[in-house]
C-alpha cells in the first residue's frame, strides 16, 4: 500500500455523491421537487406547497434546508415524509412514483463541470471512481450514460442497490469490496452531512465537502477534512 509523507495511506479511489456534488443541486432539482410535490398533492397546489415546506423546501424562494428530506433523503424516506405531511397517497405508492420521477429527471440534470473530462483525469492518476447516492440506482446509471461516464466509473450504488442507505457506511464499503481498496485509501465527496457521516462511519481516509448542494461552510466544515467550492478543486488536494 502506497503511503504519503505523513504516513497515511495514499488515496486510491473516490466515492462521489451525485446530487449537489456532481450535479448542481438548485439548477437540477428545484423543478423536480415542485413536480414531485404536485404529484403527491394530487394536483392541489396549496397542498403541494405545504408538502414542499414539510420536506425542507421553501415553496416561494426554492431554498432547500441542508440535510432535510429533499436535500438528503431517499425515495422511501421522502415518500414517508410526504404521507405524514398530508399527501392523500400512501408511502408505498409515493416511493414508486418518486423513483420514476427521479429517473426521468436525468434530462434536467446540470453537471457542475465536464464530468467526463474530470473523471478521465482522475483515472489517468490511477484512481478508482464510484458514485453513491440516496437516489435509486436506475437514476445514477442514467446519469452515467448521459454524460459518457460508462468506461470511467467502477462502482455505482443507490439506496436500492443492497448496500444500505446513507449515512450508513455500506455504500463506501461496497466500493472497497468492488475495487480492492481499504477504506483509508478512499476519499468520500459530498454536499451534505449524510455523505460526510457515511465517510466517517466507513473509515474513509479523506472526507471532502463541496458547496454546490444544499450545505454551507457553516454546516459542512465541522464534519469534513476539506470544504471546497466544488469538485473542480479536488485534484489539487489529492
Amino acid at each position: 500500500m502506497t503511503v504519503q509523507a505523513d504516513g497515511r495511506p495514499a488515496i486510491g479511489g473516490i466515492v462521489f455523491d451525485k446530487d449537489g456534488t456532481l450535479l448542481d443541486y438548485d439548477a437540477s432539482w428545484a423543478p423536480v421537487n415542485r413536480q414531485l410535490a404536485l404529484m403527491a398533492a394530487n394536483g392541489d397546489q396549496s397542498l403541494a406547497n405545504q408538502l414542499l415546506a414539510a420536506c425542507g423546501m421553501d415553496p416561494e424562494s426554492g431554498h432547500v434546508v441542508p440535510d432535510s428530506l429533499l436535500a438528503a433523503g431517499n425515495s422511501a424516506e421522502i415518500a414517508t415524509g410526504l404521507e405524514k405531511a398530508g399527501s392523500p397517497f400512501d408511502a408505498a405508492f409515493l416511493t414508486q412514483e418518486l423513483d420514476g420521477i427521479f429517473a426521468a429527471a436525468t434530462e434536467l440534470s446540470v453537471p457542475v463541470t465536464d464530468l467526463a473530462a474530470l473523471f478521465a483525469r482522475l483515472k489517468q492518476r490511477g484512481l478508482k471512481i464510484g458514485i453513491a447516492s440516496s437516489d435509486n440506482e436506475r437514476s445514477i446509471r442514467n446519469i452515467v450514460k448521459r454524460f459518457g461516464l460508462d468506461e470511467l466509473v467502477d462502482f455505482v450504488a443507490g439506496y436500492d442497490s443492497g448496500h444500505g442507505c446513507k449515512p450508513e457506511p455500506g455504500m463506501v464499503l461496497g466500493f472497497c469490496a468492488a475495487t480492492g481498496l481499504a477504506p483509508e485509501q478512499v476519499a468520500v465527496v459530498g454536499d451534505n452531512n449524510h455523505d460526510l457521516t457515511m465517510g466517517r462511519a466507513a473509515g474513509a481516509g479523506l472526507v471532502v465537502a463541496v458547496l454546490t448542494g444544499t450545505g454551507s461552510r457553516l454546516t459542512l466544515e465541522p464534519g469534513s477534512d476539506i470544504c471546497l467550492n466544488d469538485i473542480t478543486e479536488l485534484e489539487a488536494h489529492l
